[in-house]
This record gives structure tokens, C-alpha cells and sequence, in this order.
């Protein structure tokens, strides 16, 4: 049994449909005779089909842009229980999946009961996760006002700097075990939804393939070199110059040992994500003062020996660091920030195609000049569909 079944764009886009074909199931039931008891079901269900179309076509199409997602090809956005073996499906548009994907989740909020998750609630779509999706819906759908109210939601009226992880107090007293155990927990506060997930990521992220190489420790995470002037408060280990990692996870084996199928917990919304995506929120809006105040709530738990005087930023501070425009120098620290929480988890990529960034390729550690680029026009950043479902009709993406 290969990793590669288990770790491809192809495994992904059947998981989701899969998701998606049992979140329509449960609506065709939550919809019957009996559909004032499970209004509740009915509202987790929606919200489910929701995520899994909007990570596809994340993935799977282009960015959201107002001016082109009328036009720009979409995914199939299934809302129905197939009824026969073959079913044909169409690609829509961008647009129109961000407008179902916007109707399933505005419906499914409203339905919403935490009450009904017993003992096990990080592991459903409470109201606060449902919020959490939406924060990050708006941010693609560049509805920054909407975002800043779904992440209000949140985090209520509790002061963000609590739930967010404490890498200073908290997670620099833990051994490397006690952090890949306590990161995914669920009794981990600043978690907000789980997914348990077969992948041998989890055993193997931290390999040269996946690793976080001296050029990128140092750069980014080295010294004091960001807009703070302080030391990122993060636990890095490694024994090589290219083998460096966060302890952020833990494996298990599941089934006979000699098939290695691997499990293990991946937080799919976090307080962070919440955080920093309101403070990029804030700085698009104009609201300066607030932008500050979420980043500065940040830098309290994630740099080392945390002196307010010293190290939370100020307009100034962000503009003489980066060289932009207050409310982009703001944008830039909370990017900025996102990375570090996130480093190896993947969710840096959502911004990159969410605000067309370039990636640029170096070659070894050397960051003086890269040897190749990625720009935000590039083919390359929408993955192809399956085989599969090209030869059952959809259109490919182009190459």
C-alpha cells in the first residue's frame, strides 16, 4: 500500500466528494417526514458540503477575482444524492461555486447547535468552527468586513491573546512528544476543528523533501530579523542543515502493521488563523488601530522575553521594516506571523494564491538570487483534475 494514495491531489479531490456525498445523504434525511427534529444535522451538513466545495476549488480552479470568476472554470458543486452509477457533471464557474458555497454556509450557520456534539465537539462543525470557515470564506471572497464579523464570533467576548498558543509560557516547557501530542489535541484551546486524517505526512514532513532547510530557519525564523525586533518564541528541532521541524504531530498505525496505514489529528481552523486573518482584515478596512492591537496580541505569546515597549509594533515601526504603506506593512506583519504559526501545515499557500504572490525557488540555502519563479499567472498554480473525472466529461485545466 503506497503513501502516494493516500497524499495526492487525486486522494483529495475523492475525499471531498466523498464528504460531500454523505453531507447530501444526511440532508436527504434531515429533509424527510421527521425534518423539524434534525434542523440541527441539517445545519452541520450544510455547512460540511460548504467547506469540502470550497477547498476544491481552492485547489482546483482559480483564485476568487471579482472581475474573472464570472468566466473562470469552477468545480462541479454536487447537491444531490447520485441516484445512478454514471452521472454526468459539469464544471461551473468560479463564481457560482463561491455563491452556492456562500448560500450553504449563510443557511447552515443559522442552523447550527453546539448542544447536539456531546463530548466530542472539535470534531464537528460547532457554531464557532462554522465562523471560522466563514472568516476564511470572506478573506478569499476579499469581503474583509464580513470576515472581521465572523471572527467577532469567534472569539465572543474573550480577549484573543487567551486562546491563542502560548508559545513563550506553554509550549517552550514542553519535550518534543508532549508538543506533537498537545499541538492537534482537542483539549488544546487554541484548536478549533479537527480532522482525523490517513496520510503519512505525519511521518514524514520533517524529511528533506518536506523539510525546513537551514536557508529558511534562518531567514525566517533566525535572529531577530522581523518587524517586531524580537526572537520568534518557536521550538525548532533538527540534527542536519536540512532537517530541521516542528514537533507538531504524532502518528498512529491502524490495521496490521505490515500495511503501515497511517492516521493522525490535523487542526483544520485555529484561534491563529482567526486572529491574524482579522488583523489583514482590519488593515484593508482602514482600522489601523485595531489591525495593531490583534498583531500586538500576537507577539505577546510568540516572542521570546515579550517587553511590550520593545516589541509590539507600532504604524511606524511596520512601515520603517517593510517599506510599504501603513495598512500593506500591516497586511505584510500579519502574513508574516500566519507563516511562522503555520510553517510545514500548508495554510501559507492559501494566501500566496489568495493575494497572487510569486514563489520563488533557491538553491540550497543561498536566498541571494532565485534560480526560479512561480507568478500568480501561472498554470501551474491550479492543480490538475483527476484522470477520472476528465475522462467522465470535465473539462481539464490548462497546461
Amino acid at each position: 500500500m503506497t503513501s502516494f494514495r493516500f497524499d495526492s491531489p487525486t486522494a483529495y479531490w475523492d475525499s471531498c466528494y466523498r464528504a460531500i456525498a454523505t453531507a447530501n445523504l444526511a440532508l436527504s434525511y434531515c429533509n424527510g417526514p421527521d425534518s423539524a427534529n434534525f434542523s440541527a444535522q441539517k445545519g452541520e451538513a450544510l455547512v460540511c458540503r460548504a467547506y469540502a466545495h470550497f477547498m476544491l476549488v481552492c485547489l482546483f480552479a482559480k483564485p476568487y477575482d471579482p472581475t474573472t470568476s464570472g468566466t473562470d472554470l469552477g468545480i462541479p458543486y454536487v447537491t444531490t444524492v447520485q441516484s445512478s452509477v454514471f452521472q454526468t457533471y459539469k464544471r461551473g464557474t468560479v463564481a457560482a461555486d463561491y455563491a452556492a458555497i456562500e448560500n450553504d454556509l449563510t443557511r447552515g450557520l443559522a442552523l447550527i447547535q453546539d448542544r447536539i456534539y456531546g463530548v466530542a465537539p472539535k470534531f464537528h462543525f460547532t457554531l464557532q468552527a462554522a465562523h471560522a470557515f466563514a472568516c476564511r470564506f470572506y478573506m478569499f471572497k476579499q469581503d474583509y468586513n464580513s470576515a472581521i464579523a465572523h471572527a467577532n464570533a469567534v472569539f465572543g467576548t474573550a480577549d484573543p491573546a487567551t486562546l491563542i498558543r502560548d508559545q513563550v509560557n506553554l509550549y517552550g516547557t514542553l519535550q518534543y512528544q508532549q508538543l506533537a501530542i498537545f499541538n492537534p489535541s482537542s483539549s488544546n484551546g487554541a484548536n478549533i476543528l479537527l480532522q482525523e486524517a490517513q496520510s503519512n505526512y505525519f511521518d514524514s514532513y520533517y524529511q528533506y523533501r518536506y523539510g525546513l532547510g537551514l536557508g529558511l530557519q534562518s531567514t525566517v525564523l533566525g535572529g531577530n530579523n522581523n518587524v517586531t525586533g524580537g526572537s520568534y518564541a518557536v521550538t525548532v528541532y533538527g540534527a542536519t542543515p536540512q532537517y530541521f521541524n516542528f514537533p507538531k504531530w504524532s502518528s498512529y498505525n491502524v490495521g496490521p502493521s505490515n500495511l503501515n496505514i497511517k492516521y493522525g489529528l490535523m487542526p483544520l481552523f485555529s484561534m491563529e488563523e482567526v486572529l491574524l486573518n482579522r488583523a489583514e482584515a482590519y488593515a484593508w478596512t482602514g482600522n489601523l488601530n485595531a489591525a495593531l492591537t490583534d498583531l500586538n496580541s500576537w507577539v505577546s505569546k510568540n516572542i521570546d522575553n515579550y517587553k511590550p515597549a520593545t516589541h509590539d509594533i507600532t504604524q511606524q515601526k511596520a512601515v520603517n521594516f517593510y517599506g510599504a504603506p501603513v495598512n500593506i506593512s500591516l497586511v505584510l506583519a500579519a502574513l508574516d506571523f500566519k507563516r511562522v504559526t503555520y510553517f510545514q501545515e500548508g495554510l501559507r499557500w492559501f494566501d500566496n494564491i489568495r493575494l497572487g504572490f510569486t514563489i520563488y525557488r533557491y538553491a540550497g540555502s543561498d536566498f541571494s538570487f532565485p534560480i526560479d519563479s512561480v507568478p500568480y499567472n501561472d498554470k501551474r498554480r491550479v492543480l490538475l483534475l483527476p484522470a477520472e473525472a476528465v475522462t467522465a466529461g470535465l473539462e481539464q485545466n490548462p497546461r
